[in-house]
């Protein structure tokens, strides 16, 4: 019987090695050149600028059957603000205005347009019926969604890239900016190639008066076993006439942060993850006195946290990122936003409150 097991584990590591492969070629064969061509691109794998940690087979094991604090959910339900159609019926605020509608997922009026960074709607943060299930439900359909200029994509994982909203959204026949790779994905679900643009970092773009940025990240991607890394994963900037946006995408802490600053801060408005680390992985993501670190160092005058609240991703409590968020901030003087899910928040006149703490 042993043997049996080891077999099918075998073969099972065979096929997905050849499936991994074979998407490995299709992504260098549809990003071409650029792809090829990037400095971040080293052997057949994307590197970020500062390595992470290399984890043994036991470790990741470890992880993964590591027991989590006992409040990882919410002992409430999220207060989650329903959002109309009607709501979109009129054209973009010209001042800055956001929804932040759960985990990454944000809907930016900025300058006229609308914007909308890794949209995912799936009831759970994984491929087909696996992954953490979401704690709220969504605050709009996605049939609801209209007049959108773009949709912005920091990387592959499924808690960024969500297929099913992709093909919905591709519908209105508006843009999709990716980082390199990413657009594989896309061209194989059927989105016309014109509409996409694939980014190295740095990379910039113009759309109207507004400039996008690719902007460095440290982190990793991967949608099946053994394709780690064969797309790219970034931050964004988004420079417009009066107003500069920042959007963090998933990233652990590095010295990309300040050069991010420097080039194209200071930033109005930064969304930055808070969620989702742990001592197991230092390198991939933010714990929530990095992030206000990060905020500090790309120049950030207003900081709304995402990346928190919507899936159970780490091993710490649901409430603690944004705790810990609150505090590190008051003690370095960064003026945060904490919408409720589903907010529209208009800058002028957002009242903040620390909802979450209502729940416990």
């Amino acid at each position: 019987m042993e043997k049996m097991i080891w077999a099918i584990l075998i073969l099972l590591a065979i096929v997905i090695s050849v499936l991994g492969y074979r998407h490995y070629l299709s992504i260098t064969l549809t990003s071409g050149d650029k792809v090829l061509a990037s400095p971040n691109f080293v052997g057949n794998k994307f590197v970020n600028s500062v390595p992470n940690k290399k984890y043994t087979f036991k470790e990741i094991v470890g992880m993964i059957f590591k027991k989590g604090q006992k409040d990882r959910k919410p002992y409430n339900p999220l207060p989650v603000v329903k959002l109309e159609k009607s709501e979109f019926g009129n054209p973009p605020a010209e001042k800055l205005q956001f929804v932040w509608l759960g985990h990454s997922s944000v809907l930016l009026e900025f300058e006229g347009k609308r914007f909308l960074f890794d949209p995912v709607f799936a009831e759970r943060a994984g491929p087909m019926l696996s992954g953490p299930k979401r704690f709220h439900p969504i605050p709009i359909k996605v049939a609801d969604l209209q007049a959108l200029d773009s949709v912005i994509i920091s990387h592959d994982h499924y808690d960024h890239l969500d297929k099913n909203v992709i093909l919905h959204l591709a519908k209105q026949g508006l843009s999709f900016y990716v980082p390199l790779g990413v657009d594989r994905h896309l061209i194989k679900w059927g989105i016309d190639k014109s509409k996409i643009l694939a980014f190295d970092w740095w990379d910039e773009a113009q759309i109207g008066d507004i400039k996008i940025v690719s902007t460095p990240a440290r982190h990793f991607s991967g949608r099946i076993l053994l394709d780690k890394d064969f797309t790219f994963w970034c931050s964004w900037v988004l420079h417009g006439r009066v107003s500069r946006v920042y959007f963090s995408g998933d990233s652990g802490m590095f010295p990309g942060f300040a050069e991010i600053g420097e080039r194209y801060g200071p930033f109005d408005l930064s969304f930055m993850k808070i969620g989702a680390y742990g001592e197991e992985w230092p390198d991939i993501h933010l714990t929530p006195e990095e992030a206000v670190t990060a905020q500090a160092h790309i120049r950030g005058k207003l900081f709304v946290p995402v990346h928190w609240g919507t899936f159970n991703l780490a091993h710490h409590s649901w409430y603690e990122p944004a705790d810990r968020m609150v505090e590190a901030a008051a003690a370095a003087k960064i003026e945060i936003v904490t919408p409720r899910i589903g907010e529209i928040v208009n800058l002028s006149d957002h009242q903040n409150s620390f909802w979450w703490q209502e729940l416990k």
